[in-house]
């Protein structure tokens, strides 16, 4: 899993969110017709110049302000290719990819600092490390037992989940000071185009099955296509903050942020399709 995993084929999943057709569904939400005419997939987004370079950002208006949430433990099926919610693996079957150079230090280091009370393999890690390379060269975390080495299993002590994760909550720390980029990212997803003209386009949405790869066609169940995990007390943008200020920078999200907030009062703000297609 990493930022530059996969590109989404044009065209591609009909089946699991009606792919290219009207909005078959749109309604369902008891918006009645008014997004009827909107493709089934259909997100807005809203770009903006960046006041202090040459980059134009691009933010999914739609995902942003959905009410989408992990439901890791509480009805998440998992990513194999089955539902398999009693594994507890959420969507860390794979293993994460590191982004940097840096990512794997800072990782390592968290890693250091764990007790065996806090992760199950502490002593695997002890003798082989946290992280490998892949076929292509690319640094990962190790897999242990058909999942990440940080993912503690149902029947460990203190429960199931990202043993990074729990620590940094135990510490009252911030998880994404300790976990792999891509793992506190999720399901945010940066995209940085260069083009032609010397300038950026950074795009800030969703994580779908397709950028995972080929292999995201495979899974069951994936949540930005889940209906029941877009039902949390609070718009992305507001419970994500700090994730989406470390993405874009804090000058960029407070130029977002007060967007956002009047679109929230927006009556004819588009559901999500995940929402839209529910019925």
């Amino acid at each position: 899993m990493s930022r530059d995993a996969g590109k989404k084929a044009a065209g591609k999943r009909d089946k699991k969110g009606g792919r290219g057709r009207p909005g078959a569904a749109a309604g369902a939400a008891g918006e009645g017709d008014r997004f009827a005419l909107a493709p089934a997939d259909a997100h807005e987004w809203v770009s903006f110049e960046d006041p202090a370079e040459q980059r134009t950002w691009r933010f999914d208006v739609t995902f942003l302000l959905s009410h989408w949430e992990c439901i890791y433990g509480r009805g998440c099926q998992g990513v194999l290719t089955g539902p398999a919610p009693e594994m507890a693996q959420g969507c860390c079957s794979y293993g994460a990819h590191f982004t940097s150079a840096d990512d794997l230090a800072r990782v390592k280091a968290a890693a250091r600092t764990l007790t065996p009370d806090q992760w199950q393999f502490a002593a695997r890690a002890e003798h082989g490390g946290v992280a490998r390379r892949n076929a292509d060269g690319v640094a990962v975390t190790r897999m242990v037992e058909g999942a990440c080495i940080f993912l503690n299993r149902p029947g460990f002590p203190g429960g199931p989940g990202c043993a990074l994760h729990r620590a940094a909550l135990e510490r009252d720390e911030a998880p994404m000071d300790l976990k792999p980029d891509v793992c506190w990212q999720l399901p945010l997803r940066r995209e940085d185009a260069s083009n032609p003209d010397g300038t950026v386009t950074s795009s800030v949405g969703q994580w779908d099955r397709g950028h995972w790869g080929a292999g995201g066609d495979e899974f069951a169940w994936w949540c930005t296509e889940a209906p029941e995990a877009f039902q949390g007390a609070s718009a992305v943008w507001r419970h994500m903050q700090a994730e989406l200020r470390a993405l874009v920078g804090t000058d960029v999200f407070d130029l977002l942020a007060p967007y956002l907030e009047a679109r929230e009062n927006t009556p004819a703000l588009l559901p999500h399709p995940a929402v839209r297609l529910r019925a």
